[in-house]
């Protein structure tokens, strides 16, 4: 089990991807996001998930190569947006992303969301830039069950992550479980809830018997049950109590407490349901 922020899980190809990272989802391109990449990695991240449509892929990149850390301990990852999915231009979106990050190879390249009618042939082509060893894993991001199964019918390769996401209002139990047994990662985004999961009793309670934080509660609940997490911050002291939460455990009664406050509610869009 994950007990230390470079601890990490091994994808069903071998490689190794840290359970905990930074995510960059709406931090500004230029001093903000370079500023929180550099405060992540200083404090010891070695993963940073960025991704097309954020804008901010040349401030990772900038920010990882002023850091000093060898490019190899690092684990990078993009994903392709919507507008460029299809064969062709996912190819080419990826070498764009590449450029931006001015990297010469990615850790881990994702389809962004499964679009109707495209996210099939994205995935033939993140397949392609895989067998070419220009991405060390490929994976998904937002696919429900029927998705996952479109591709692993259509497609040569299993998925190795499926980003999606997860908090305790939104636990995903049967798509958990298929993505367990297809051996596919499941990776939290948005983890917090944009931070409505912070003032829940049920969790405030856990948090003050191990005088911890809310967010470091939840964080610790995502590893405990083998998901991979990338909390957002821009505030150092934030990006550094975050990843405070490998000297701890939850009991199976906190995780029973906490898996129970599911809704299936979600505060991102739904994606058998979105128009972008």
């Amino acid at each position: 089990m994950a007990n230390n922020l470079q601890a990490t899980t091994t994808l069903h190809n071998g490689v190794k991807m840290p359970w905990f990272g930074l995510g960059v989802f709406k931090v500004s391109e230029g001093d903000e996001v370079i500023q929180s990449v550099k405060d992540a990695i200083r404090a010891g991240y070695k993963s940073i998930d960025t991704a097309a449509v954020y804008g901010n892929e040349e401030g990772v990149g900038k920010a990882i190569a002023e850091s000093g850390v060898p490019r190899e301990e690092l684990f990078i990852t993009s994903k392709v947006w919507n507008a460029d999915q299809g064969f062709d231009s996912t190819i080419s979106a990826f070498n764009t992303s590449l450029k931006k990050l001015g990297l010469d190879y990615l850790d881990l390249y994702l389809v962004h969301w499964p679009v109707k009618g495209k996210y099939v042939e994205t995935w033939k082509a993140l397949e392609k830039l895989y067998q070419d060893g220009l991405v060390r894993a490929i994976g998904v991001s937002n696919f429900q069950v029927h998705h996952l199964k479109d591709v692993l019918e259509a497609g040569s390769i299993v998925p190795m992550v499926n980003q999606v996401e997860y908090h305790p209002h939104l636990t995903q139990t049967e798509l958990h479980d298929f993505c367990k047994q297809n051996k596919i990662q499941l990776e939290a985004w948005s983890p917090l809830k944009q931070g409505q999961l912070l003032n829940d009793p049920t969790i405030v309670a856990i948090a003050e018997a191990h005088q911890k934080t809310p967010a470091q509660i939840i964080l610790r609940w995502d590893l405990q049950n083998e998901v991979v997490t990338i909390p957002k911050s821009v505030k150092k002291d934030r990006i550094i109590s975050n990843a405070d939460i490998f000297d701890f455990q939850l009991t199976e009664e906190d995780m029973q407490k906490i898996n129970e406050l599911n809704k299936n509610e979600r505060v991102g869009p739904d994606p058998d349901n979105f128009d972008f």
